[in-house]
């Protein structure tokens, strides 16, 4: 039984992301001081660096210095969004944290009513739905629903919300549950909610994105999408058995009539386009099949080499005071930068 958590003594944490954000920072912070200022005494900010090229670590190193309750995180290159997710729940010390874009279109009020309904004690997550995507383009916002239907309807045992991102408040419980799955090929959407035993979702408008520009085309989309399918669910694996069933099927009632055909009315040359036809319809089915075992072998690959899911060169502010646990998540290039400048 989770405890209910004390209104008046809690801490919570920002997990924010960061790639080339460098002008989205300043905003950013102002929009949480002004929009959360009844509670920004409870809250410390932790950044995840990315890799960026731009000046978003300075940014954020100056700004450390006048504000203690933000930190960074700081990658040695680019891993991409799940890693910093997964580096932020190794990191984060609050009661609960929240996961939030830097682009302000996760908008930061909405965490009042996260942080309301989390303290009634009733909820392990807190959820943003997005009840109007227009600001999405229209291909956007059909594959997007397309996708959350289509997982849904392949995994049994995870249901992800429609229409809710990343964006949401998890509890201490969902951190510890989440940072014991040891997945390199991270879709965080499905593990949190897998991890994530009582849930419900708060509406909100999602604004136009104001500065900076987006991470994510639609390659990136497509391969983030096949990550979490075949995270979840081994149908795709699975269905190729009944379509070969099916196709022998057909095949032998096609050898039946082929035979009586010859016995009943002599025997009769097949045709070219007929031939080729079959022959490039089963070597089509051979490969998309090939193609599906493939993805999940290259996934199967890249899990038993077990190498980590990112890398730390460094930790600025407080957190770098209170070390993660996970120490196979640390890297020697935290001890390279505060030995020899090798970074700096």
């Amino acid at each position: 039984m989770n405890q209910k958590p004390n209104p008046l003594d809690y801490r919570l944490s920002l997990i924010v992301p960061v790639y080339n954000e460098e002008v989205a920072i300043e905003p950013f912070l102002n929009a949480i001081n002004d929009k959360l200022s009844s509670i920004r005494s409870h809250i410390d900010i932790v950044f995840i660096n990315d890799g960026s090229k731009d000046n978003t670590q300075r940014v954020i190193d100056k700004i450390i210095e006048q504000d203690s309750s933000i930190s960074l995180i700081n990658f040695a290159r680019n891993f991409g969004k799940e890693a910093a997710m997964t580096a932020g729940l190794d990191y984060v010390q609050g009661d609960a944290a929240v996961i939030m874009d830097v682009d302000l279109q996760d908008p930061p009020e909405v965490i009042l009513e996260f942080v309301k309904l989390w303290l009634t004690g009733d909820y392990d997550t807190v959820y943003g739905v997005r009840v109007d995507r227009s600001q999405d383009t229209y291909t956007k916002r059909l594959t997007a629903g397309g996708f959350y239907r289509f997982f849904n309807f392949l995994s049994a045992e995870t249901t992800l919300p429609e229409n809710a991102g990343d964006f949401r408040l998890i509890n201490r419980c969902v951190i510890e549950t989440v940072k014991q799955l040891p997945e390199r090929n991270r879709f965080m959407k499905g593990l949190l909610a897998w991890s994530s035993l009582r849930a419900t979702g708060v509406n909100f408008q999602r604004p136009e994105r104001l500065v900076g520009d987006t991470k994510f085309n639609y390659w990136k989309l497509w391969n983030f999408a096949m990550d979490g399918i075949t995270s979840f669910t081994a149908w795709p694996l699975r269905v190729w058995g009944f379509i070969g069933f099916g196709i022998s099927f057909l095949s032998f009632l096609f050898l039946m009539y082929i035979i009586i055909s010859a016995l009943g009315f002599g025997v009769h040359t097949p045709g070219y386009a007929s031939t080729i036809s079959v022959v490039l319809f089963l070597g089509g089915i051979q490969l998309i099949s090939l193609g599906i075992i493939g993805g999940y072998v290259s996934r199967i690959y890249t899990e038993l080499k077990h190498r980590p899911i990112y890398l730390v060169e460094d930790v600025y502010g407080n957190y770098k005071k209170n070390p993660t646990p996970s120490k196979q998540k640390q890297s020697p290039y935290t001890t390279l930068n505060q030995s020899n400048n090798h970074y700096e």
